[in-house]
């Protein structure tokens, strides 16, 4: 089997890609970021606003709109409100991008199997996965730029065809920069960059001035004619927005400059190889090809000390890193198929006993912990929960079985046939936490209005994700401290409980209003206010 999947390299990244994120992609709630783009999307397919982007018929320039054009266009497809579609292209960027780390790390001179081994650890990545549902920019901004990075790479090193290669890296970083503005050209190309030159030194590079500078030229014409035509087009909005955005980077969210220094935990099972990996003065005497993982470590290393100089930040900001970190922790999992069985020393092995039998435990575990936490609600996942807990189970006993057997390299691809079977099969099974009695959708609020002939406004800006499920424009009436009293006799609003009374008393004497219904988007135990609106009839007496 093992034999076949290396054989098949393409393909068996791409089973495994589309058997963890494809079978149950609809299953997941709908997150803040990612109602922002579905709204924007779909305002897109419904009032045409594919260049000047709105949302909730607002200017909205904060991102790029390439990956809301494919969300789009996916939409129109398969459906407008199918999440199936809405997430597809999501998915086929991470397929993307573990296609191009194979590709770049045999571009590298690292062995086939090893390369495909690269490609397997980035595509189960922990934060590679959550990123397509927390915030499905990041993954097409980065995911473009890996594949503009496996360009430029040729570029700098081959002395023929390099005018292709400034082209085709031209393109990508282009569509990285239509994805999420400069982002990824700062968090994986410039540290790249640095890396190289410490390793490769940057040598030839004076014969090829002029496609360099082409290069230059065109990715800059096809990741900034969008933010050119903006700002000609709605100068106001997209100066207020850059504006906002820029600060954003300095007051909001800021964190020490530390912050960052857990991030080899974002790569979620492979947390302990991936620490193991940046060990430099133990791996380096290790590596097969030392050159590459010198060159590996320093991009992994620049691109977080790069992040960490922004004061703002958040954990979702390391997707970048995981790129590189995935090709240096590729080193310390090749060493260990090749040389676990002749280690003696306690201090390498004791580690990869630790983290295995730490997957392998999962494993034979989940089983009980699932019986024990669904209780009632195993009835409604029956056919999930029979099938994560056989084949978690059985993971588990293989992977101790061939742990101890000290055959490393049936233990990796078990750890990926274990992320497989928990996506493939248990998935699912996490709607039975999404249990809220309380919950109650906002689409329905159109068929009061329909039934009262009315129209909705709210107080303040309307959560994305109530947005989202309401489908429409819901205009906000009340700003800077004011409230802009509609012209209708009578018309419905949604407010927060905590501005009921101050809504309330600016309203005038002349109307009344009426408490009809709560609608509640909360989903599982925790109680979120934003996702709560109450709906009130104000009507002139």
């Amino acid at each position: 089997m093992i034999k076949t999947i290396e054989k098949y390299p393409i393909a068996s990244l791409s089973i495994v890609v589309l058997l963890m994120l494809l079978v149950h992609l609809d299953v997941p709630n709908v997150t803040i970021m990612e109602a922002r783009n579905f709204i924007t999307a779909r305002e897109m397919a419904h009032d045409n606003h594919w260049i000047l982007t709105t949302m909730n018929g607002e200017a909205r320039y904060q991102k790029p709109p390439l990956p809301t054009w494919l969300t789009a266009i996916s939409g129109l497809i398969f459906g407008m409100n199918n999440l199936f579609a809405l997430r597809l292209p999501a998915v086929f960027m991470v397929l993307f991008s573990g296609i191009f780390m194979y590709l770049l790390s045999l571009k590298l001179t690292l062995p086939k199997k090893q390369s495909l081994q690269n490609g397997f650890i980035l595509v189960t990545s922990f934060y590679i996965i959550a990123i397509i549902n927390e915030a499905p920019w990041d993954i097409f901004t980065h995911g473009f730029m890996l594949a503009g990075v496996y360009y430029i790479f040729q570029f700098f090193e081959n002395e023929k065809n390099y005018w292709n290669k400034a082209f085709l890296a031209a393109i990508f970083i282009g569509l990285s920069f239509m994805s999420k503005g400069p982002v990824s050209f700062y968090a994986i190309f410039l540290p790249f960059l640095i890396s190289y030159g410490i390793t490769y030194k940057f040598k030839r590079l004076s014969t090829k001035i002029l496609p360099l500078i082409s290069f230059v030229i065109l990715f800059l014409i096809i990741g900034g004619w969008w933010f050119a035509y903006v700002r000609l087009a709605d100068p106001k909005a997209f100066l207020e927005i850059t504006t906002r955005e820029t600060a954003n980077w300095s007051n909001y969210n800021v964190k020490p400059f530390y912050y960052y220094w857990s991030f080899f935990i974002q790569s979620g099972l492979w947390a302990i190889p991936a620490f193991i990996s940046l060990l430099y003065p133990y791996l380096i005497k290790r590596a097969e090809n030392k050159r590459v993982y010198k060159f590996t470590f320093w991009w992994t290393i620049i691109a977080v000390i790069l992040l960490s100089l922004i004061p703002e930040k958040k954990p979702r900001y390391l997707v970048p890193v995981l790129i590189p970190l995935a090709l240096n922790t590729g080193f310390y999992i090749q060493y260990l198929i090749t040389n676990f069985s002749k280690l003696k020393r306690k201090i390498e092995i004791y580690p990869v006993y630790f983290n295995f039998l730490l997957i392998a435990l999962l494993g034979l575990i989940l089983p009980f912990v699932l019986y024990f936490f669904l209780n009632e609600g195993i009835q409604q996942h029956y056919t999930s929960y029979i099938l994560t807990s056989i084949s978690t189970f059985l993971i588990g006993l293989l992977i101790i079985k061939n742990l101890f057997q000290k055959k490393i390299q049936p233990v990796f691809y078990l750890t990926i046939l274990f992320m497989v079977a928990i996506f493939t099969f248990g998935l699912p099974i996490s709607k039975s936490f999404n249990k809220n009695e309380a919950f109650n959708s906002i689409n329905k609020l159109h068929q009061l209005e329909k039934i009262n002939n009315i129209k909705t406004y709210t107080i303040g800006e309307i959560t994305p994700e109530l947005l989202w499920d309401y489908n429409g424009i819901l205009k906000n009436i009340y700003k800077n401290k004011e409230l802009k009293i509609p012209i209708e006799n009578q018309f419905g609003l949604l407010l927060m409980n905590k501005d009921l009374e101050l809504i309330l008393s600016q309203l005038k004497n002349g109307y009344n209003a009426k408490f009809i219904d709560t609608y509640n988007m909360n989903v599982g135990n925790k109680k979120k206010d934003r996702l709560i609106r109450q709906f009130y009839l104000i009507s002139k007496k």
